[in-house]
């Protein structure tokens, strides 16, 4: 006797096809699981004999073989309890499935034959969906988040006993000897359980701007005028003074001035929050505000990029069309930070393992904060209190961050204490600066249609000499400036990009020298810092 039903696994944050095949003989009664389970997916094997046995079914006292294909694949997690009891019912004609639907069935069970809700609900009902299935049946708790993606039948199921017809509201009891009378229970369709039909997409909710405004924070409009050049081209950017001048502040409510999600950025982002088990679907709608991440400095370098044996989405991946903010930069220990350049670069992350590579998404905007020194008043005047750093001191601190992670940041704004800051009765808000940063990326969408990219941040190569044309004065003065300090090539290019970014904002096409000469003060920064480490 021999049944194959589907389920689904998850592959970084992509949901994989599982062939559940099971195969009843004659034989020492034994159940064995292959194609590489880990120890949750071994353990099923007593999850579902009890389950049976508790919903009124009988386990069969038979050789009972299951495997999950493709072999060559490792397999984790419960979400393969409901395809593995299904398969043993129907190949052993205890339940006879519907014929005319093409399944995919994912969840956990308890003993008692209860549904438990499983992780990356979504990225498996959009490989059903885009593999032409015509459900997907799941635990009840996992339907909301299912229903997102529409275009696809869901059955909810909340206790295997459901599966059978109802009467009186109620489910038709099972027993062994039930079973033996009457015969296989026959399911002619799972139309008791639906839950939607999901002909087209449920309309998403479009959650408010975060209640945190700039208006709060008083002066600094240099350092706000920063924060709006890297919102409007997504670039990244380091905020360093004394403590108390408002860079926690600033960098917080950056996501205040940042657009919604894309349709399509909205369900990746929701993929990666469900395959991370961060996302409940509570209110029935995909992630539409961008993610702000802003991990502790005790973060582990797996923890900012993912890992495990089989890997898991990281903060850069979490971050993903969002910020990731790292306070005090220099608290963070050096290894992880370092394992940021290749995310940085390649806007994404890649782990390999022994039988698979995983790529994660992570296409992040980093924001730093960071003091000048240990004390933090490195450079300060009165009314600052005087540095108490030893020059050694000071050195030792900021050679935390390495020149190649520092060139990858294109802005380097210093924030100093704000002189008649309480004088400030309109402090800019972030509605006055969220209109110029829709305005340029308006600009950047309309001039990089049907390319790869979609912000100024990303541009390199061709695409970066054929769209931030720079005029005859401008030349001159970046070559200028390049020879004069040292930049490298890296910070060469990003001060180009942050003027183009900066042309947009003014509704320029052309780059002239005044958008150079702002774009060049804003990377002057890691140039005193290589100088003060060599």
């Amino acid at each position: 006797m021999y049944g194959k039903l589907y389920s689904a696994c998850l592959y970084g944050i992509d949901g994989r096809l599982i062939e559940v095949e099971v195969d009843l003989s004659n034989g020492i009664p034994h159940t064995m699981i292959v194609g590489l389970p880990d120890s949750a997916v071994r353990e099923a094997v007593e999850r579902v004999r009890a389950a049976i046995k508790n919903c009124g079914y009988v386990f069969p006292l038979q050789r009972v073989t299951i495997n999950l294909a493709p072999a060559d694949l490792r397999k984790e997690g419960s979400a393969f309890d409901l395809a593995i009891a299904l398969g043993i019912l129907s190949a052993s004609k205890q339940v006879v499935l519907p014929a005319n639907e093409r399944l995919l069935m994912i969840g956990e069970l308890s003993l008692d034959g209860l549904l438990r809700p499983v992780s990356g609900v979504i990225s498996m009902v959009d490989l059903a969906k885009r593999q032409g299935f015509d459900a997907v049946l799941l635990p009840w708790e996992n339907t909301e988040e299912a229903m997102l993606l529409g275009g696809i039948s869901i059955y909810g199921l909340k206790h295997l006993n459901e599966l059978s017809p109802t009467e009186n509201g109620r489910s038709k009891p099972h027993s062994p000897s039930a079973q033996t009378k009457e015969g296989p229970l026959v399911i002619s369709s799972f139309a008791h359980l639906k839950c939607s039909g999901n002909e087209t997409s449920r309309p998403s909710h479009t959650p408010g701007l975060l209640t945190e405004d700039y208006s709060d924070v008083l002066g600094q409009l240099h350092a706000k005028r920063a924060m709006t050049i890297a919102a409007a081209g997504k670039h990244n950017i380091m905020l360093i003074g004394p403590p108390g001048t408002g860079k926690t502040m600033l960098i917080r409510r950056l996501p205040s001035i940042l657009p919604e999600l894309s349709q399509d950025e909205a369900l990746e982002v929701t993929k990666i929050y469900s395959s991370a088990g961060k996302f409940k679907g509570a209110e029935s709608t995909l992630i539409r505000s961008r993610p702000f991440r802003s991990p502790h400095h005790t973060i582990s370098a797996a923890g900012l990029v993912g890992g495990g044996g089989i890997p898991r989405a990281g903060e850069v991946s979490l971050a993903h069309h969002g910020v990731l903010f790292l306070d005090e930069l220099p608290e963070f220990a050096r290894n992880a930070l370092e394992v940021l350049r290749q995310p940085l670069e390649e806007r994404k992350v890649t782990i390999s393992r022994s039988r698979a590579a995983f790529t994660f998404p992570a296409s992040f905007q980093l924001a730093v904060s960071l003091n000048p020194c240990p004390c933090g008043f490195f450079g300060g005047q009165p009314p600052l209190p005087r540095c108490t750093c030893s020059p050694y001191r000071v050195a030792q601190y900021r050679e935390r961050i390495s020149g190649p992670l520092l060139d990858r940041i294109d802005m380097h704004v210093e924030v100093p204490l704000p002189a008649n800051w309480l004088n400030d009765k309109q402090p800019l808000s972030s509605e006055e600066m969220r209109k110029a940063v829709l305005y340029a990326q308006e600009l950047q969408q309309q001039r990089y249609k049907g390319l790869e990219i979609s912000s100024n941040s990303e541009l390199s190569g061709k695409l970066l000499r054929k769209y931030a044309r720079l005029n005859r004065e401008a030349v001159q003065l970046l070559e200028a400036t390049f020879q004069s300090i040292g930049l490298s090539m890296r910070a060469y290019d990003r001060i180009i990009k942050l003027s183009r970014t900066i042309a947009d904002l003014e509704g320029a096409d052309c780059i002239s020298a005044g958008h150079v000469a702002e774009a060049i003060q804003y990377r002057q920064l890691d140039h005193r810092i290589v100088d003060a480490n060599g």
